[in-house]
């Protein structure tokens, strides 16, 4: 297979959701290939589908992780193209109430993580009851930025 100019590691290329799978989704890029985008690689929260965040026929932008030639495989990565922790966390204050969705509610006694955005992710004081994909509202107790750490507060 040729692959076109634009086609190399690290660039940032548009492309269409054309099949998803559970373990990931087969993005078509407008340069020729079709690129697997790992669930991993769509956000730093823990997604259960790539479902949650794509639907097929969608454009997306996708950046080239990786480029097997020998093997006619191409994969992608999503995530990288949503901001860092640092980027992310300037639209958030403390002592403030968000929104945010609740990812592994059992997983930890200890305290539940909210997704406040796909790559931001906090951890609340363990709440029984609480479902995942469940949106609730969540006090900002604390964000320490050297630790990349936001403490929050189920209401």
């Amino acid at each position: 297979m040729e692959y076109q100019k634009g086609i190399e590691e690290g660039s940032v290329v548009k492309g269409t959701i054309k099949n998803i799978r559970k373990f990931g989704a087969f993005v078509e890029i407008e340069q020729g290939p079709v690129g697997l985008l790992h669930i991993e690689d769509i956000s730093v929260s823990r997604i259960k589908s790539p479902e949650e965040r794509f639907s097929i026929g969608q454009k997306i932008d996708v950046m080239i992780k990786s480029i097997d030639k020998q093997n006619n495989k191409v994969v992608l990565t999503y995530k990288e193209l949503l901001g860092n922790w640092d980027d992310n966390v300037k639209d958030y204050n403390e002592k403030t109430v968000v929104e945010g969705i609740v990812k592994e509610p059992d997983k930890f006694k200890n305290g539940i993580f909210i997704e406040l955005k796909p790559n931001l992710v906090g951890l609340a004081e363990y709440k029984e009851g609480l479902e995942y994909g469940q949106k609730v509202n969540v006090y900002i107790k604390k964000i320490i930025k050297d630790r990349k750490k936001i403490k929050l507060l189920i209401v």
